[in-house]
């Protein structure tokens, strides 16, 4: 698009989300996507899709795979991630995703694959039925894609995603010393890693990181009722570690300045008082998502897709101006 040529951006970001569900929880939000929401914010040029081929590495049926995809993109847009500087789009319309994933497999190192903490954990929890398929085993390839075609120069990165990014780095950096003599060179992407935030872990279970795979009611999903999130909160554990979990989450939606000094207050505050805590906690929390809420109601399936396919035609245009310059340096014949 012509005009986001006119427009000066601080950095260009590139980051997605597999739609692993149909269910966007706090533990998404604060731990991702309100970076996402920060980034736009302040003037940077961002592209963000929703990792639909990467969820194919897992279980999951076609019919259910297109409802996950519409009902994410429809928390994205009511959350405030479209606009002039942000682009919203899905990984599998831009074909050019799998075609640099091609050539990057040259440059990269099946040692180093198969070193990725992901791929390990994952191939264990595999059943005999199913074993390990190969998509998960190239997967840190196809971000490497995902991330290179848009020669991104910061990537919003949590633990579980910073060694692939490190290896993103190292896929650059052989293809560069490869090929960089023709004339082009992919960005070195940094990893962008917020103090805002932080980590939500689980309600029933605070040694893990909040996820819907460990059940609902260790989960609160942004868009959820209010009773529900407080019948969740009522049955929410207060160990320790389980009240610290609770603690750090009032404190992340209350957005505070002096984080150290609100946790040190809500601690006193409601000190033996774990029941008081939940139910105001419920209020805050539901608060929170209120507006959010309000025009997630109001946004139709037609105008999702048409936001898509606008973000579709951006990404693309991108994608092929980094598309042409790398198979001319590694010498395939445009016809």
């Amino acid at each position: 698009m012509k005009w986001r040529k006119l427009l000066h951006f601080l950095m260009r970001i590139v980051s997605g989300v597999q739609p692993s569900s149909d269910i966007l929880h706090i533990g998404n939000y604060f731990g991702a996507v309100r970076q996402w929401i920060d980034l736009k914010n302040t003037n940077n040029e961002c592209f963000f899709f929703i990792a639909d081929l990467h969820a194919l590495t897992e279980q999951v049926a076609p019919e259910e795979l297109g409802k996950r995809v519409l009902s994410i993109a429809k928390d994205y847009i009511a959350l405030g991630l479209s606009g002039p500087n942000c682009t919203l789009f899905l990984q599998s319309s831009v074909l050019q995703h799998t075609q640099l994933m091609w050539l990057l497999t040259t440059s990269a190192a099946m040692g180093d694959l198969e070193r990725m903490t992901q791929f390990k954990e994952k191939s264990q929890r595999a059943t005999k039925e199913d074993g390990v398929n190969a998509g998960l085993f190239m997967y840190p390839v196809l971000m490497a894609a995902d991330i290179l075609l848009y020669q991104a120069e910061q990537v919003p990165v949590g633990d579980d995603q910073f060694q692939h990014l490190e290896l993103t780095r190292e896929i650059a950096r052989r293809f560069n010393y490869k090929f960089g003599k023709g004339g082009f060179e992919f960005k070195i992407p940094e990893p962008y890693i917020s103090i805002i935030g932080g980590r939500v872990m689980s309600l029933t279970d605070p040694s893990k990181k909040m996820s819907k795979s460990l059940g609902s009611d260790g989960y609160i999903g942004i868009f959820e009722d209010k009773d529900a999130i407080k019948k969740k909160l009522a049955r929410a554990v207060t160990d320790p570690e389980g009240l610290k979990n609770l603690i750090e989450i009032y404190t992340i939606v209350s957005d505070p300045t002096d984080k150290a000094d609100l946790i040190e207050t809500i601690a006193k505050k409601y000190e033996n008082k774990f029941s008081v805590l939940k139910e105001d906690l419920a209020n805050k929390i539901f608060d929170y998502f209120a507006d959010a809420r309000s025009k997630r109601a109001q946004i139709t399936d037609e105008e999702v897709m048409e936001i898509l396919r606008s973000g579709m035609n951006c990404a693309q245009k991108e994608a092929q101006e980094t598309m042409e310059k790398v198979n001319r340096v590694v010498g395939l014949k445009k016809l």
